[in-house]
């Protein structure tokens, strides 16, 4: 379990959070710029220094201020991937590893350097030097070595920001395998939602400071009166698992969590009981009295309507649906709403036309 209590003043700025997260996989601290995720971040690792503070990591206390604790940044075990790698110009890639390698005794070493250059994809590029590598390369580098560090909290702050497109989908495959691979707390920093539903499992939403919801990722992009629901890029996330794949028309079957129930999504074959991250837009959801059967959508669901909100225009609504225990968001016209008669615990049909697959 991860404790962030943090009271940090500023002439301009007031950061006041308040977290329990937990102590495994990946919490994204999202928001707009200015919100306090960097400086939230720079808290934990002791770069900044909260009058008013309590920072607990599994059971090592890094600052409490009621106690007079606080723990000097290079004494922290944690790993630290700024925006730019910041590599060692001077020296190889294996050297910029060594480096952080040689930080930990041997016997307290967790990640050695061939197993961090294999999850970075890393090996081929050991004896270059950082200004014979790409961006993309010199960040996975700049991940690898935070990692040799053996850190019991590994803290990211927008790794992918500056990035291009390109890099960014070259990176990304890597930092999903150290979410499956590796058995270390991650919090990552970013303001691009996309990182956020591939990455996630738990949710932080900062605004001017505060916290404003954190939560697993799948309940809390399916809250309704949080500011994520208000954009074109509102939607939710959903953990399916491959039950079946129809080799004719190159369709997976996705069997929802705790349900019977299935979407179908183009994709190529994966093993039986794989696990499969996919987000539905709201904007890609419409509703239905029945059962359309003779409809090019693939994907209709029974679902019962849970809540209603406005949408951030005034043509439209949003409506928080439940899927067999599935939240689901559809974005709909008020006319279709009046006409449909929605009301919270109608039952109705969710017509799901895309569905994006995220890893």
């Amino acid at each position: 379990m991860i404790d962030v209590r943090l009271n940090l003043v500023w002439p301009d700025f007031n950061l006041d959070v308040d977290l329990h997260l937990p102590g495994r996989g990946v919490t994204a601290l999202y928001g707009h710029s200015g919100s306090g995720k960097t400086t939230c971040l720079r808290c934990i690792a002791g770069l900044e220094r909260a009058a008013h503070g309590l920072i607990r990591v599994n059971d090592q206390v890094w600052q409490d201020s009621a106690k007079g604790i606080f723990v000097a940044p290079h004494k922290r075990a944690l790993g630290y991937v700024f925006q730019e790698a910041s590599l060692f110009a001077h020296l190889s890639v294996r050297a910029n590893l060594q480096f952080g390698l040689k930080r930990i005794a041997p016997a307290e070493r967790r990640v050695d350097l061939a197993q961090a250059s294999e999850l970075l994809g890393i090996g081929h590029l050991l004896e270059r030097h950082p200004q014979h590598l790409s961006g993309g390369e010199r960040q996975r580098v700049g991940i690898a070595r935070a990692l040799l560090t053996s850190p019991e909290l590994l803290l990211m702050d927008e790794p992918l920001a500056a990035l291009d497109s390109q890099r960014k989908r070259e990176i990304l495959p890597y930092l999903q395998r150290l979410h499956d691979e590796l058995d270390i707390p991650v919090l990552y920093v970013s303001h691009a939602q996309d990182e956020v539903a591939r990455l996630a499992d738990h949710l932080v939403l900062l605004s001017a400071g505060k916290a404003l919801a954190s939560g697993p990722i799948g309940e809390t992009l399916a809250r309704l009166d949080l500011p994520m629901a208000m954009g074109d890029d509102a939607g939710v996330i959903i953990e399916g698992q491959v039950s079946a794949y129809d080799a004719d028309y190159q369709l997976l079957s996705l069997q929802l969590p705790a349900t019977a129930m299935h979407i179908r999504v183009t994709h190529a074959p994966l093993a039986l009981g794989q696990a499969l991250r996919c987000k539905v837009h709201a904007r890609d959801v419409s509703l239905s009295l029945d059962n359309a059967e003779s409809s090019s959508i693939l994907n209709r669901l029974p679902v019962t309507v849970v809540s209603e909100q406005a949408a951030d225009n005034s043509a439209h609504v949003l409506i928080r649906l439940d899927a067999g225990g599935t939240p689901l968001l559809a974005r709909i016209t008020r006319f279709s709403r009046d006409h449909l008669g929605v009301h919270p615990g109608q039952a109705l049909w969710a017509q799901i036309k895309a569905v994006a697959v995220l890893a």
